[in-house]
């Protein structure tokens, strides 16, 4: 059999309000080769990617060699692109057409959050629930650039920063973002897409980091997100301000990685 080659694209998770169901995915991919071996080692399954394959091909005589090109813990969902691999590597090894909706039924006792990882294989712009994937778009209203620190966040760490009950009040608020969030995706209107970038839900707990990139915006910037778990902000700029922004947010943050990306379209899934 020839050797099996797949890539997943990074993602940022949430989109603001847009809690456990938003995904976009970014132009950034981690790689994988599996090639058969009768040789090879024995597999680590204590590895996410080979775990993963293993769900739908036996991984035995079987070498796979992993290119990362994503940052680790970062909240660009790292782990949902190499679980992605290695479940389009398994699918193919075991002679099943990928189907993304169902590598993430196979995926999600890894991942436990499906917003990551039905980007991660579908692509563009991505709405989940209760195993359903609906692709809004191909794109964003907004070109993302991410603000990536070298610290790294653990997202069972995070997600128990986040308190068990929210007033009210906040909920309501992000409700609402939420209902905006889907229309400005769908339509790709920059305007609704500008009013649904914030959020009472699970921002606030997470990041005193996002509130200081909010409370300063560069000229041509329509809102800012924590991207996943985080550490990792995006800030979400229009078309032509891209460049000027970066510049901006470079000379302000100087010991960030200030990565201008691209939505992209498609995801691990051929």
């Amino acid at each position: 059999m020839s050797p099996i080659a797949v890539r997943a694209p990074a993602t940022s998770a949430n989109v603001g309000p847009g809690f456990d169901c938003v995904g976009v995915a970014f132009d950034l991919w981690n790689e994988l080769v599996v090639e058969e071996d009768a040789g090879a080692p024995a597999p680590d399954l204590g590895h996410l990617g080979i775990a993963a394959f293993a769900r739908l091909a036996p991984p035995e005589d079987w070498r796979f060699t992993f290119s990362d090109r994503i940052p680790r813990t970062s909240g660009l969902g790292s782990s949902a692109a190499t679980i992605a691999l290695g479940l389009v590597a398994g699918a193919l090894a075991a002679g099943i057409e990928p189907d993304a909706e169902a590598l993430l039924a196979e995926g999600l006792p890894f991942e436990g959050h499906p917003d990551n990882l039905a980007a991660a294989l579908a692509g563009g712009v991505c709405l989940t629930w209760e195993g359903r994937i609906e692709r809004l778009a191909t794109a964003a209203p907004a070109t993302p650039i991410a603000l990536i620190s070298a610290a790294q966040v653990e997202t069972q760490a995070s997600r128990a920063a986040l308190p068990p009950e929210v007033p009210h009040g906040d909920a309501a608020f992000t409700a609402a973002r939420a209902a905006l969030l889907g229309a400005a995706l769908a339509s790709g209107s920059a305007e609704l897409f500008a009013a649904a970038l914030d959020d009472r839900l699970h921002e606030p707990y997470r990041s005193p980091f996002l509130a200081d990139v909010r409370a300063a915006l560069p000229e041509g910037a329509l809102g800012a997100t924590l991207s996943g778990s985080g550490p990792t902000v995006i800030v979400w700029a229009r078309p032509d301000a891209v460049k000027s922004c970066a510049t901006s947010l470079a000379q302000r943050y100087p010991a960030l990685d200030v990565l201008p990306l691209t939505v992209s379209p498609t995801g691990a899934v051929p």
